[in-house]
């Protein structure tokens, strides 16, 4: 059982899905909105960053000159 259980770039998509929410939820709560408005945010940030980074971040071989034929 080497296999990792999510890859690279898996977990980089989640990661900056999440520093995003964070990000949002942050700037929410110092404009002001209260505590269950900024929590609301960051999740809807989170959630609209995960397709944004999924498709900004390449899969593995695409792009290159030997996955075009």
């Amino acid at each position: 059982m080497d296999r990792p259980l999510l890859s690279l770039r898996s977990a980089l998509i989640f990661l900056l899905a999440l520093l995003t929410g964070g990000a949002a939820s942050g700037l929410a709560a110092a404009a002001g909105e209260g505590t269950a408005r900024s929590v609301l945010a960051g999740l809807a940030a989170t959630g609209l960053a995960v397709p944004f980074f999924n498709r900004l971040i390449a899969a593995d071989g695409a792009g290159t000159e030997e996955s075009r034929g």
